[in-house]
């Protein structure tokens, strides 16, 4: 688990506000918003209901330590928590979890920003991360709860269409509107942004 202050950053000569850089913490509580103790910068685009939790997991981190060849450790990718042998992309929107005593719903896929690039001061990080698919996962929060290190991820309920997140995220990142037929089963678990995504390119 990794929480998060808004700090004052000056990152490739764009100065701003962001609470990217996430620390881990031993105990957490995962309220209706998000990881008590942590800060968002960008309300417009990050945080809320639907993107009140964010996951990436550590064999993600591994892959981009060895591209980036440098060493990337729990909360670097800005996530609140860090999972391991849990392949976030084949999660299945509206995919219910019971992550310490917190239960959280699958909600939708990261899309990179530049915040991100400047971040890792990377060039070109947002068209390789889109390339390579590795997004993580939002959550909405359906019962907070206290989450530790070491606590266990068990899958509550799958809804039957298996609509996942590499899915949703050929469409929402890559504009590959091919996957709009497949979409559609998964209309009524998305949220509301992502349902105008797809209405807009679908007659629903």
């Amino acid at each position: 688990m990794n929480v998060g202050a808004i700090q004052a950053v000056d990152w490739a000569g764009r100065k701003g506000k962001s609470g990217i850089d996430k620390r881990p913490v031993e105990l957490a509580r995962i309220e209706r918003l998000g990881l008590a103790g942590d800060e968002i910068s960008d309300l417009e685009h990050h945080g809320g209901e639907f993107q009140a939790v964010y996951a990436y997991a550590v064999e993600d981190l591994a892959f981009w330590s060895a591209e980036l060849d440098r060493t990337l450790t729990p909360g670097n990718a800005g996530e609140n928590l860090s999972l391991s042998g849990v392949d976030t992309q084949a999660l299945v929107i509206g995919q219910r979890l019971r992550v310490g005593t917190a239960v959280l719903r699958v909600t939708a896929p990261r899309i990179p920003c530049q915040v991100f690039a400047g971040f890792w001061d990377v060039r070109g990080l947002v068209k390789r991360f889109t390339v390579a698919g590795r997004t993580g996962a939002y959550f909405a929060v359906e019962t907070p709860g206290e989450v530790r290190p070491g606590d266990a991820v068990e899958t509550l309920s799958t809804p039957a269409h298996g609509v996942d997140i590499a899915t949703v995220f050929d469409f929402v990142g890559r504009n590959n509107r091919d996957r709009v037929p497949e979409l559609l089963p998964a209309m009524t678990d998305f949220p509301p942004k992502v349902q105008g995504w797809v209405r807009e390119h679908a007659a629903v």
